[in-house]
C-alpha cells in the first residue's frame, strides 16, 4: 500500500496531470489524431493558466488550515509533546553534513520552544523515511542532531523511526510512549496536515491536544487575479495531497471521520473526542 500510494500520487497530482496532458497532447500531434492532440494541449495550457492566475490552490487549501485554530492558551500542566516528522531533508543533510530543514521548519522550532516552556513534559519525535528509493535515510538522525544543536537534552527525547506515513506515526508512537488516558499530550504538525494527523491519533485511541503550526496563508478565501504558476502549483499540490489522503485514510479506516474536527466540535461517541 505504501509503494502503491507513492506511484498513484504521480498520476493524480496536479503536476502529474499537467505533465500527462502536455505529453499526450504533443504526441498526438504527430498522429492522425492531431485534432485530439490539439484539444488535449489546449486543456493542459488552460489548466496551467488557471493554476497561475486563479486562487485554485487556496480555495482547497484554506479550509484545511482553518479547520484547527491556532492555540492561544495551554493547560497549566502538559504531560507530553509529540511532533510529527516531515520538516527535515535527509538527503541534503547526508551530503552537506549539517541538519537541513524543509518548509515546515516551524514544527521543529515550536517543539523546542514548548519543550523549554514545559520541562515536565515527556518528549517524542516521530519520523522514519517516506522515500521508496532511499529508505535508509531516516529523519530521526537529522532531528536528533538539530535538537542537540539547539540545546535540548536529546537523552530525554523518545525517537520513533519506523513510521512511513501519518497513521504509522500515531500507531508506533503510541506504542512507544504508552500514554495514559488522563494525560495531556500536545500534537504538533503543520496546520493543513492537522485534520488527518488528529484523525489518526484519535483512531488509535490517543487523546491529544492539537497544536497546529506552519501556516502558509492568512486564512481568507477570496477571488484574486495573480500570475504565479510555481506558487499556485505548490499550494494546489499540498491541498490535493491532503484531501486525497483524508479520503483514502477514511476508506482504509485509519481515521474516525472524513474531515476530523477539533475536540470541542467533534461528534460524540468517537475516540479522541
Amino acid at each position: 500500500m505504501f509503494v502503491l500510494s507513492k506511484i498513484a500520487w504521480f498520476f493524480i497530482s496536479p503536476g502529474g496531470i499537467l505533465i500527462v496532458l502536455l505529453a499526450v497532447g504533443t504526441a498526438l500531434l504527430w498522429t492522425r489524431r492531431w485534432r485530439l492532440g490539439r484539444a488535449v494541449l489546449v486543456t493542459g495550457v488552460a489548466f496551467a493558466v488557471a493554476i497561475a492566475m486563479l486562487p485554485v490552490g487556496p480555495w482547497l487549501f484554506i479550509p484545511l488550515e482553518n479547520r484547527f485554530p491556532a492555540v492561544v492558551g495551554l493547560p497549566e500542566r502538559v504531560d507530553g509533546i509529540v511532533v510529527l516528522g516531515g520538516a527535515v531533508n535527509q538527503g541534503v543533510t547526508a551530503i552537506r553534513g549539517q541538519p537541513t530543514l524543509s518548509g515546515a521548519a516551524e514544527r521543529m522550532t515550536e517543539f523546542v520552544a514548548l519543550a523549554r516552556r514545559h520541562p515536565e513534559a515527556r518528549l517524542a519525535y516521530t519520523g522514519g523515511s517516506a522515500s521508496i528509493s532511499h529508505p535508509e535515510l531516516k529523519e530521526v538522525p537529522v532531528a536528533r542532531a538539530l535538537f542537540a544543536s539547539l540545546g535540548l537534552d536529546v537523552a530525554h527525547i523518545a525517537f520513533e523511526d519506523r513510521s512511513r506515513n501519518t497513521y504509522e506515526n500515531a500507531l508506533y508512537t503510541r506504542d512507544l510512549m504508552k500514554p495514559h488516558p488522563n494525560e495531556t499530550w500536545l500534537l504538533i504538525t503543520s496546520s493543513f496536515h492537522m485534520p488527518r494527523a488528529y484523525g489518526c491519533f484519535s483512531r488509535v485511541g490517543w487523546k491529544v491536544l492539537p497544536y497546529p503550526v506552519d501556516y502558509l496563508t492568512t486564512g481568507d478565501v477570496g477571488i484574486t487575479i495573480d500570475f504565479n504558476f510555481v506558487g499556485g502549483l505548490n499550494i494546489l499540490e499540498l491541498a490535493v495531497h491532503e484531501w486525497v489522503g483524508l479520503i483514502a485514510y477514511r476508506l482504509l479506516d485509519r481515521t474516525d471521520a472524513l474531515f476530523p474536527a477539533p475536540p470541542e466540535f467533534a461528534g460524540t461517541g468517537r475516540r479522541g473526542d
